[in-house]
């Protein structure tokens, strides 16, 4: 299809699409986009459904056939729209906690070596930052330049632990390092 068949997708038809790609649904009308080509389509149109919708949207030129199956209300009066507010207050505190937990993990005034022992460690032992001093499973702390050297605090295994690990780390990094 071109941007000039665009008389067929006026907003609230209903239609059966089969695109070039296999697809193969039924969907209303929501609005269409002459200069982009792009035609957006409300599914879910079953009645056992219920209030949700799945939003498509689909460059017309991928439309193999369609057919009209009728004429239906505005699709986006605002009285019948469903919009659940709790799902999406819940998704935005989880990015929100996801946000902090990854900015946690980012070391303020450390170098990109620090960071990368930080992120090795990571991957073993619990870690997180105290302004630029690494604090393993919050007790064994590794100040900078971050060598086997700069381990205190914690029980002697705990600490000798962190040693190995940290030792094992940067032989890694600087394997990875020169093998670039």
């Amino acid at each position: 299809m071109d941007a000039n068949s665009g008389e067929e997708f006026a907003v609230g038809c209903l239609l059966s699409i089969k695109t070039t790609l296999g697809d193969d649904f039924e969907g209303q009308v929501i609005t269409f986009d002459r200069p982009s080509n792009i035609l957006v389509i409300q599914e879910g149109l079953k009645s056992g459904s219920g209030p949700r919708r799945n939003i498509r949207l689909l460059n017309a030129t991928y439309i193999k056939e369609f057919s009209f199956l009728g004429q239906s209300e505005d699709p986006l009066d605002v009285k019948k729209c469903y919009i659940d507010l709790t799902s999406l207050q819940a998704r935005e505190e989880s990015a929100i906690r996801e946000a902090e937990i990854a900015a946690e993990r980012i070391g303020v005034g450390v170098t990109a070596e620090g960071q990368n022992i930080f992120d090795a460690l990571s991957k073993t032992l619990p870690v997180r930052w105290d302004k630029t001093v690494i604090v393993v499973m919050n007790e064994v702390r590794v100040s900078s330049p971050y060598l086997s050297e700069s381990v205190s605090g914690g029980t002697p295994a705990a600490n000798e632990r962190v040693r190995k690990v940290l030792e094992f780390e940067r032989k890694r990094l600087q394997t990875r390092g020169t093998g670039q």
